[in-house]
């Protein structure tokens, strides 16, 4: 059983920048593939990044590549996403998720999930 949190959402401006946390507790991280999703209001929810269980290998939504960076640091049980020129469509509330395994970009194949935290970008 893994438990999510995740933090460092908020208010910023086209063009900026902010970073997403996702602290994880209860298991190992390390035996887990975690990835980020978003849901914006009306919409789906979308993949947005995944990483390995070590960090070696990611992957990104196409509209992100470039201006997002997905990390992780197993030693602190925690998930990172790097989200820099920040465009108003990136606003959604964004999750951290985990699965036993190898990272999928599918979000039904993912066991563990946080709460969300709200990403805005004002134009």
């Amino acid at each position: 059983q893994v438990h999510l949190v995740e933090s460092g959402g908020g208010l910023v401006q086209a063009g900026g920048s902010l970073r997403l946390s996702c602290a994880a507790s209860g298991q190992t991280l390390s035996n887990y593939g975690m990835a980020w999703f978003r849901q914006a209001p009306g919409k789906e929810s979308e993949f947005v990044a995944t990483t390995s269980k070590i960090g070696d290998n990611t992957y990104y939504l196409d509209s992100v590549k470039g201006r997002f960076t997905i990390s992780r640091d197993n030693a602190k049980s925690t998930l990172y996403l790097q989200m820099n020129s920040l465009k108003p469509e990136d606003t959604a509330v964004y999750y951290c998720a985990a699965r036993v395994g190898t990272e999928l970009v599918v979000a039904r194949a993912y066991n563990y999930w946080g709460q969300g935290t709200q990403v805005t970008v004002s134009s």
